[in-house]
This record gives C-alpha cells, structure tokens and sequence, in this order.
C-alpha cells in the first residue's frame, strides 16, 4: 500500500491498478514440482545410480566425472536444479572422502552440469517454470528451443573435464541403497501429470492433487520438505515485480529481445541471482528465448546466480575461489557460444 500511494502522481490521481504482486499460479507450479521432486529424491532411484557410476568409471577420475555430469544434467532436467544437488552433493562428498577425488573441481562442475541440464526443460528449474507458464509455450516447443544452446553448454562442460588432469579413484564399491517403489511410481506420475496441468494452466490443481496423494500415500514427503523454500520464492515474486513494476512507471526501458537482452539477463542474474532476474525482466514481455537463454547461462557464473549453486557449496564445504575458479570461465564461454547462436538463428 505504500509503495502504491508514493507512485501517486503529482496532480493528485492515482496510478493504474499495479498487478499482482505475487504470481499464485507460477509459485503453485513451482511448489508442486519441487514437492515431486523430493519424493524422487527419497525413492533412493539416483543414490541407487550412484554406485553403478562409480562401477562403470574402473577407478578413473575423469571417466567418473564423463558418466557423471551428464547423469546429473539429465535428472535435473526432471527433478529440477536445486534437488539434483541435495541428491548428488553429498554422495561426491563422501565418494571424495573415501577415494580421494577432487571435490572442490566435482562439486562445482556438478553444480554447472545441474543448472546447464535444468535449462533444457520448462519444468527443470523454477525461472524457466515462470516462463513457460507466463507465455502458455508447450513442452516440446521449449526443448526444442533450448536445446541448441544446451547441447553446447553441456559439450564445454565434458571438454573441461577432458583437459583435467586424471585421477585414480581407491573406492571398489559403495553401501547399497534402499528403492522404494511405491513412492518413485507416485512421484513419477505425479510428475507427468503436473506437467500436463502445467501445460493447460490448472495450476492450483496441480498443487492441490500433490498435496492430497503425499498426504494419503507417502506423508513422510510432506514432513521431509523444505517449506521455507515455498515462502522464500514467494517474497522474491513480492519484492522483484515491485521493483519490475517501478521501473515501469519511472519510464525506463529494459532490452526486450536479442542478445542485449541476454547479457542483461545474465549480468543481472549475477547481481540479484537468476529466479529474481527473471521476475524483473517478465513485466517487460520480452521475447521468450533470449531471456531463457540469459537466466540459466546467468546460472552457471558467480554463485549468486543460481541456488542450485548455494546449495552445492554449503553442502560440500566449496571455498568460493575454487568454485569461481571453474564457473567464471564456463560462464563466459557459454554467454559467448549462446550469442553467436542466437545471432545466427
């Protein structure tokens, strides 16, 4: 209310109505898909991947890290960024105490592998839920999209790795982990049928179904989740479309396509981290693909740029030297490949 009576113009009439501050439909959407995400993750289905990786690496750092990064990118393309690293963070920690592996180069091109491989998808990280919901694309059509631009990201992240040194791992097996069927069928279905929601625009349905399935058939789900995560989305939608709507009445204007939107997408998503920068930049209507394209490249550069980040290095103990150590050059390398596509397609 505040806000609204200082944008009161000088001759004493009030400003058009502000929209709504809060986006029900994307946080619903976000909830829902973050809520099967987690029941993925306690269905044991990636730590039960883990060890088959570390069987197929035959004690070689690097091979590890060539099967490895990839299986991250795809998860996080379905269970989203954010939970891929509370899935695979701790299992490198503990492969890197029991081997001897680089945890500070495996954690951070695994925290770059999450966000390159949630990029590919409308439902892998919350920015790109924003989008896909706020311009009504289907899913294929989003894919299609993106995948030029992530097949590249994702060749950069392996030829890092080949041009790393080698390492030779001392682990021969890890303890097994528990599948639970029942809940990874729930969550699996859970998952495509909130992507068909999401897709049709029943978002609060989608929520409201999530809910009440955990709640009747895994209820260990809904103890287990992090509900602080909800409540921290919701204040960046109030706090950045304030500031979206600010901007707006002030009479600047913000790049709406090309690749000076995609730089000023991903340079802002190093300032303010890139669910936020997306929230800015929506108000303007841009042009879908290039904002896309910014805020998951703005990702994978200073650790402010993503969660996915945070979460990585506060699990792993990541000093933020070693962390930019490998992300600053990947984040420069990809802005530049993805501005060439860009100006090329």
């Amino acid at each position: 209310m505040a806000l609204y009576l200082v944008l009161t113009t000088i001759d004493g009439s009030l400003p058009e109505k502000t929209p709504e501050l809060v986006d029900w439909g994307s946080l619903s959407l976000i909830t829902s898909l973050i809520i099967t995400s987690k029941g993925l993750e306690l269905s044991g289905i990636f730590g039960r991947l883990a060890p088959r990786l570390v069987d197929r690496a035959n004690q070689s750092g690097k091979r590890l890290l060539l099967l490895l990064l990839p299986t991250i990118a795809f998860s996080s393309a379905v269970i989203m960024n954010d939970t891929a690293m509370l899935v695979f963070i701790p299992l490198i920690v503990a492969l890197s105490e029991l081997s001897g592996l680089d945890k500070e180069k495996t954690v951070t091109l695994s925290a770059i592998a999450a966000n390159v491989g949630s990029a590919l998808t409308p439902i892998g990280n919350p920015q790109n839920i924003i989008i896909w919901r706020e311009y009504g694309l289907g899913f294929s059509t989003f894919v299609v999209h993106m995948l030029p631009f992530v097949l590249p990201w994702l060749g950069l992240l392996l030829v890092f790795v080949l041009f790393s040194p080698d390492e030779s791992l001392s682990v021969e097996s890890l303890p097994p982990v528990a599948l639970r069927v029942n809940l990874l069928i729930v969550s699996a279905f859970l998952l495509g049928l909130n992507v068909y929601l999401g897709e049709t625009g029943r978002h609060v349905l989608a929520i409201v179904i999530t809910l009440v399935l955990f709640l009747l058939l895994e209820r260990d789900v809904l103890l287990s989740f992090d509900w602080a995560l909800v409540l921290t989305f919701a204040f960046i939608f109030i706090d950045f479309n304030e500031f979206s709507y600010l901007i707006s009445k002030a009479g600047l204007s913000l790049p709406t396509g090309g690749v000076k939107l995609l730089l000023a997408s991903a340079g802002l998503s190093q300032l303010i981290s890139n669910v936020p920068a997306t929230v800015v930049f929506i108000g303007s209507r841009p042009s879908w693909l290039p904002l896309a394209v910014g805020v998951n490249a703005g990702g994978t550069g200073i650790i402010v740029g993503s969660l996915a980040n945070l979460i990585a290095v506060r699990i792993a103990g990541v000093s933020l030297r070693d962390f930019h150590r490998y992300s600053i050059p990947f984040f420069v390398l990809s802005l530049i490949s993805s501005a060439v596509i860009l100006l090329t397609t």
